[in-house]
């Protein structure tokens, strides 16, 4: 008989719960590029897959009214994997692109229900000595899912490219993620503990989740909060919509006609070792000098970086070291000024309802991140990757002024 132990299924739980994120958010924009989309479309139809994200917090709370937490990580699990195995069917068909969309749509509300089951469940399944000893385990191996969609299947569908044909490699690539997913949900029918949950009357739901809304709209200098929550991110999110089609796109197209297993190995690897480089760094200076005193340096990490790919779009360099070290540099200083944001969203969801608050929270961050990148496509497009860049820096005005409208203390 499989150990209950949490060891057993928090790894794989939080593996499980990174992939169809990155299938959705990064995988399908890379897939639908080498399908041949324009930057327009595939910026316009991807940025939509982040609404699951946006409303998360209308129906988290029915979860809780229906079902165990237990019950819903399988399903989603289960569904997930359908819906991948889906999106590796549909795309040797002649309505690929509508059927595959649809697949991808219900595969982010899935994965957007499953991120909030598995946080539920990790609470309600470990006293708080363990939820302090494996929350370590749940990033690292969050991490290595992360890693092993922007990397490993990646360099994968791009080693397909070179022997089939471009659907035909991502549908094997699409269905080999699929097997995985469905046997985790195998794994996890065996191996997730069995606490004791209780299901919660609707009224009770409702009015709890009222009473949050009260909460968050009640707090000091909400409206600064919410505008730095919707636009800190206003640059980042068209820069990551278009940074990857531009390493792929010819260089007549104003790219850098890089192979899809080139992306794969900047992005998936050296890209994420500077984000955590990063992250880990701007946390540590944080926690000894507080979040005030690093709070512009960070702004500037976050925001000055990007111009990296000015200087990669004007020079179209094809030494392959100088391109991954530009993405490591604008990784880097992310991974740093991120940690900025998101210590700020914490101090803010602070008090009565943190956890229901900072929920809240972050359905604004994933507001900001889906408006931008819809249009990031057309100004690509319309204006060339140079002038695009451009823009994006331009932007980073935004970010200063919003970052100028909070207040941060000591």
């Amino acid at each position: 008989m499989i150990s209950n132990k949490p060891v057993c299924w928090i790894p794989t739980l939080y593996f499980a719960e990174a992939l169809p994120y990155m299938a959705v958010m990064t995988l399908s924009v890379i897939m639908y590029t080498n399908l041949g989309l324009t930057n327009t479309e595939l910026a316009l139809y991807t940025s939509w897959l982040y609404l699951p994200w946006v409303i998360k917090p209308l129906w988290s709370p029915l979860i809780d009214a229906a079902k165990t937490k237990r019950w819903w990580i399988l399903a989603m699990q289960i569904l997930i994997g359908a819906s991948l195995g889906g999106v590796a069917l549909t795309l040797q068909t002649a309505m690929w692109l509508k059927l595959s969309l649809a697949l991808f749509w219900l595969m982010a509300f899935s994965s957007a229900t499953h991120d909030i089951a598995a946080d539920g469940f990790y609470i309600l399944g470990l006293n708080e000595k363990e939820q302090a000893l494996y929350v370590g385990w749940r990033s690292t191996f969050y991490r290595i899912g992360s890693i092993f969609c922007q990397g490993g299947l990646v360099i994968l569908a791009g080693y397909l490219e070179k022997h089939y044909n471009v659907p035909l490699a991502w549908s094997i690539t699409m269905g080999l993620l699929a097997v995985i997913m469905i046997l985790l949900s195998i794994w996890h029918g065996v191996a997730l503990a069995r606490p004791v949950e209780h299901i919660i009357e609707k009224e009770k739901v409702t009015n709890a989740f009222a009473g949050t809304l009260r909460t968050f709209f009640s707090k000091p200098n909400i409206v600064p909060a919410m505008l730095f929550m919707l636009l800190f991110r206003f640059p980042e999110a068209q820069l990551a919509k278009m940074a990857q089609p531009f390493m792929l796109r010819s260089l007549n197209e104003g790219g850098l006609a890089l192979e899809t297993t080139t992306v794969g190995f900047a992005y998936g690897t050296l890209g994420v070792i500077g984000l955590l480089a990063g992250g880990i760094i701007g946390g540590w200076l944080v926690s000894r000098h507080g979040l005030k005193r690093w709070w512009w340096p960070m702004i500037m990490a976050i925001s000055l970086p990007d111009a990296v790919y000015i200087y990669l779009s004007i020079c179209q360099p094809d030494n392959i070291w100088i391109i991954n070290s530009c993405v490591f540099v604008e990784q880097f200083g992310y991974g740093f000024g991120f940690s900025a944001y998101m210590l700020f969203l914490v101090y803010f969801a602070k008090g009565e309802k943190s956890t229901s608050v900072f929920s809240i929270c972050t359905a604004f961050q994933a507001l900001g991140m889906m408006i931008p990148g819809m249009f990031a496509g057309w100004i690509a497009d319309q204006f060339g990757f140079v002038n695009f860049f451009w823009w994006v820096m331009a932007c980073c005005l935004v970010t200063f002024a919003v970052s100028a409208m909070v207040k941060i203390r000591d």
